[in-house]
């Protein structure tokens, strides 16, 4: 089921997007650059996708403006009840929102060319556009590694990891998606300042 988000329409769309919080499995509370961040862009809706790990990171975002989010590996037994894939129409543009693990048993048997070879994203745009019902934007998360890609006439949005950077020396990252009347789409990729999570509290580097 497509949902329509009637609170977007007829103007055009600022998205923030954000992945991969990790709260509190692997740091405390969100970076403290994010809030501010999605204020100073007045991002209209924020989507998550996934590893939230706690359902006190969505009241948080929810500060700044409604949030969506889907459920991702980290999720399965702390927030069962969050979708795995959630389907919207915005500005007559279809995204397609989910974390891009797959299921249990496709989650560990990708787990093989991962430690084998190593993140690749070639490996994603098939895969992901099975669960994106022919949407034209796809968010997904999980690899902590950001991307803003067009293949196949198609979006591929990541917005990274929201709490560190990625093997590459990269910040964390969250992104920004604006989706126009006329249907026009622009990604971008927004970096974080370096931080890291020391003693129950963010050390900004």
């Amino acid at each position: 089921m497509i949902e329509q988000l009637d609170f977007l329409k007829g103007k055009p769309a600022r998205i923030g997007v954000i992945a991969d919080t990790h709260i509190p499995d692997r740091v405390g509370s969100l970076h403290p650059g994010i809030l501010p961040v999605f204020k100073e862009l007045k991002v209209d809706l924020i989507l998550h996708a996934g590893d939230i790990s706690t359902i006190r990171v969505i009241d948080e975002l929810q500060k700044v403006a409604p949030c969506l989010a889907v459920r991702g590996n980290r999720d399965w037994f702390r927030l069962p009840k969050q979708k795995d894939v959630i389907l919207l129409e915005i500005n007559g543009v279809q995204v397609a929102l989910m974390h891009g693990h797959g299921s249990f048993f496709r989650y560990l048997f990708d787990k093989i060319p991962f430690y084998l070879h190593g993140y690749r994203f070639s490996r994603y745009p098939k895969k992901l556009s099975n669960y994106a019902n022919g949407a034209k934007v796809i968010i997904f998360g999980h690899t902590h590694h950001s991307e803003n890609q067009w293949v196949g006439g198609k979006l591929f949005f990541n917005p990274g990891s929201a709490y560190e950077g990625n093997h590459k020396g990269d910040p964390p990252t969250i992104g920004l998606i604006e989706i126009g009347l006329k249907k026009d789409i622009k990604g971008r990729i927004i970096n974080l300042e370096r931080a890291k999570w020391v003693h129950s509290s963010w050390m900004l580097n």
